[in-house]
């Protein structure tokens, strides 16, 4: 039997996807059986895809149809039809572990917000809107994927998405820059004395007053939702627990590297990542 039942060559297939995308993610899921790991790469793909519809070159309208196809294949997907393997592969999950639709319906809003305009200094309601969507919502799905349906694990997906987007945030100031988004707070930068533009706020003496503040943000979220993984199903909340240590660890090093070289990537040595990975049941 294979994971979820489904065809071999869709399992590859959905597979490839993630394997290709050289992410920590492929390594990071092998601490779960088959099933809950092949729907985990399948949630994955479908994001991917999605990301890569929003964030590759094309027109605003052919963004936009693109979305709204997968938008019809996601609710096809519900209604048990099928279109190429991620869909088929999905479609399994979606029954295997009752993923709900409003959820990946969410993550295609959130794409369509980055398709339709250069965000660019949103407010803080709007920042939290699209966390909500391209983060939050993922962990809704998988918290799900890995066996723990309670409303405390909604919690900890409503915690650690926006942990993790927040680092993603201050992670990628210069590459968000250079494609005239910027993605900090309104009020955070207005407080700051900060200009309003992608490429002057990054050089802005003000910024690291605002990369702090939203740092302190983002702890909290990490915080917060290690306090709801302490409620829930420990061996569920494992992967959880790991892209959570690895997302505050990246954080951390971003605040000893400090906020002046945005354009100074930062990754974790390889020690650190062995570390994690033997601690949190990888290896």
């Amino acid at each position: 039997m294979t994971p979820l039942g489904a065809e071999q060559a869709d399992l590859d297939a959905v597979e490839a996807i993630v394997r290709a995308a050289g992410t920590s993610f492929y390594r990071g899921m092998r601490v779960l059986p088959p099933d809950r790991r092949h729907a985990m790469y399948a949630v994955y793909a479908f994001c991917r895809i999605v990301d890569d519809i929003a964030d590759e070159e094309g027109t605003l309208p052919e963004k936009l149809t693109g979305l709204a196809q997968w938008h019809a294949w996601i609710d096809d997907v519900y209604a048990g039809r099928n279109h190429d393997p991620v869909t088929r592969v999905l479609t399994r999950a979606v029954a295997a572990f009752d993923l709900r639709r409003d959820d990946f319906i969410a993550v295609i809003d959130g794409m369509r917000m980055d398709a339709e305009t250069e965000i660019v200094a949103p407010d803080l309601a709007t920042l939290e809107l699209y966390c909500d969507r391209v983060a939050v919502a993922v962990g809704r799905l998988s918290v799900r994927a890995f066996g723990d349906a309670s409303p405390t694990a909604d919690r900890v997906a409503h915690a650690l998405g926006r942990a993790l987007q927040l680092t993603n945030i201050l992670r990628d100031l210069q590459e968000d820059a250079d494609r005239n988004r910027l993605y900090l707070p309104l009020e955070y930068l207005e407080d700051a004395g900060v200009p309003l533009d992608a490429r002057a706020a990054i050089t802005h003496p003000g910024l690291g007053k605002v990369c702090s503040r939203l740092a302190a943000r983002a702890h909290d979220y990490f915080r917060e939702a290690d306090a709801a993984m302490r409620a829930c199903d420990p061996v569920a909340m494992k992967p959880a627990r790991l892209m959570g240590a690895t997302y505050a660890a990246i954080l951390s090093m971003l605040e000893r590297r400090g906020w002046e070289r945005p354009g100074e990537r930062v990754s974790l040595p390889l020690w650190r990542k062995l570390w994690l990975g033997v601690r949190y049941g990888l290896f």
